[in-house]
Formats: C-alpha cells, sequence, structure tokens
C-alpha cells in the first residue's frame, strides 16, 4: 500500500522525472514512425480532424439544420458534437492503448531496466499531443464562427486533468488485468463502445427521459463532457459541483491502476 501514501506517489513521480528523456524521446519516435512512408506526413493530424469539423458543419448545422433548445447559433449543434467527439476522442485512445500497453512492449520489458510506469505515461503524452492538434483546429474553427469562450477557455485545463486522471488509472489498471487474463481487453472493448452512448456527447440530455437522465448522470464523463459543451457553447464557467464525483472517481482509479500495478508487476514479466 506504500505506492498510495504521499511519500510513495512523490517517490514515483521523482523516477518518471528521472526518466523524462526516455519518454520525451519514446512520444517522439512514436510520432514519427507514424508518418515516416507517408507523402503528407504529419498533415494527416490536420487534414483528418478538420475534415470532421467540416463534415459535422455542413451536414448537422446546414443541410439538417439541426438546432439545441434554447441555443438559436446556426453552429451551436457542430460545436456540441466536436466538443465532446474531440475530448471524448483523446479519452478513448488512451483507455485504448493502455489496455495493451504492457504487451506491446512485451520485448522491451523482458531486455531493459527501466520504470515500467513510462509506458502508460507515454501512451498519455502521445494522446495528448494528438489532441492539442485537432484541439487547435477546433479554436480555430470557433473563432472563425465568433464563438470563441474568451478567457473562460482556461477551463479547460482543470476538466483535461480530470479526464487524463481517469483515463490513466483506468487504462493501466485494465493493461495490468489484461496481462493475466487476455478477455478483459476484448470486453473493455464492448464497454467502451456501450461507455460511448452512455455519455451525452451526440444527444443533449435534456433530450432523454427521466428515467433514463438519472442513470445517465451516475456516468463520471458526463458532467465532464458537460463542462466541455458548456465552455464552448455558453463562453461561461462549467458547473463545478458535478464535477467533484468525477474527481473522486479518477483518484480511486488512479489508486487502484497504482496498487494493481506494484502487486502484480514482478508477475508480468513471467506472464508477457
Amino acid at each position: 500500500m506504500e505506492i498510495a501514501t504521499s511519500s510513495g506517489i512523490a517517490n514515483l513521480f521523482r523516477t518518471l522525472w528521472s526518466y523524462r528523456g526516455y519518454i520525451s524521446s519514446s512520444v517522439q519516435r512514436e510520432f514519427q514512425s507514424r508518418y515516416r512512408n507517408s507523402l503528407l506526413g504529419a498533415a494527416w493530424n490536420v487534414l483528418n480532424p478538420l475534415t470532421m469539423i467540416v463534415i459535422y458543419t455542413v451536414i448537422f448545422s446546414q443541410l439538417m439544420r439541426a438546432r439545441l433548445p434554447g441555443i438559436d447559433h446556426a453552429f451551436a449543434y457542430s460545436i456540441y458534437l466536436c466538443a465532446g467527439l474531440i475530448t471524448w476522442g483523446m479519452f478513448s485512445e488512451i483507455l485504448t492503448r493502455s489496455q495493451t500497453v504492457f504487451l506491446d512492449n512485451a520485448n522491451l520489458i523482458k531486455k531493459l531496466n527501466f520504470p515500467r510506469l513510462c509506458l502508460p505515461l507515454i501512451v498519455v503524452l502521445n494522446a495528448w499531443v494528438n489532441f492539442l492538434i485537432i484541439f487547435s483546429l477546433f479554436l480555430l474553427f470557433l473563432i472563425f464562427v465568433n464563438q470563441f469562450p474568451g478567457w473562460y477557455i482556461i477551463a479547460v485545463l482543470p476538466v483535461l486533468l480530470i479526464q487524463t486522471a481517469l483515463a490513466i488509472g483506468l487504462g493501466t489498471a485494465i493493461g495490468v488485468l489484461n496481462v493475466f487474463f487476455r478477455d478483459v481487453g476484448h470486453l473493455f472493448g464492448i464497454v467502451l463502445q456501450f461507455w460511448f452512448w452512455f455519455t451525452p456527447i451526440i444527444y443533449p440530455l435534456s433530450a432523454l427521459p427521466e428515467w433514463a437522465r438519472a442513470m445517465v448522470q451516475y456516468n463520471p464523463m458526463t458532467p465532464v463532457v458537460a463542462a466541455y459543451q458548456t465552455i464552448f457553447i455558453n463562453g461561461t464557467w462549467p458547473h463545478w459541483l458535478p464535477l467533484w464525483p468525477a474527481m473522486a472517481c479518477s483518484v480511486i482509479a488512479c489508486v487502484l491502476g497504482l496498487m494493481l500495478f506494484r502487486n502484480h508487476a514482478g508477475e508480468m514479466v513471467d506472464e508477457l
């Protein structure tokens, strides 16, 4: 249990910091290798999200004339969709890649002596790089349609930290379990699909019947996604109170992930 104490966590951060060179070079190497044999290279990281934003804008705002209740802005539903899908995409990427991160790096784990928790951290940093590229394009779109939230944009930072902590905690726990029980990864892939539709990203929460709305509000990602949508659609601070349960879930997930890793780190090498 010492890894869950303040001194254990401090030692963990010091260890990870001492390997910052390895972590940063791994992030850079993975980003470069992804587009090594591509003519357009990293430009695909811009073209793909840009295409997504254009499609959502044209289809939902112009062709379908989709509107959010009580909001008259022509691009409100496109912004609603993009705010949810872009942030969910980062969350999903961390979880999906974390569940196989130890299996994918089995040879590295067996041959080299380094903190194994560097691997989930590399996954998170790579997801952040992709997210920042897409998010920058989204901000340019908001400026273009005169919907940039101004100083309220800084509210994204605490929400992003809560979301990332939840993802890395769950991802590390699932990644450890997946080493011993390979069905865990397949099962969680199905769970993640249901989780997406259980989160108000495509639909507004107000569109659900009362009984379904009560169930969806138990989802820790509901207030997180709603916070992003409030910032970008209303241009105001998000509702902080509903984020406290999500923050508590993030802390519990991180503690659970660290405990599982600490208790089974030695056994993982034999199972890989």
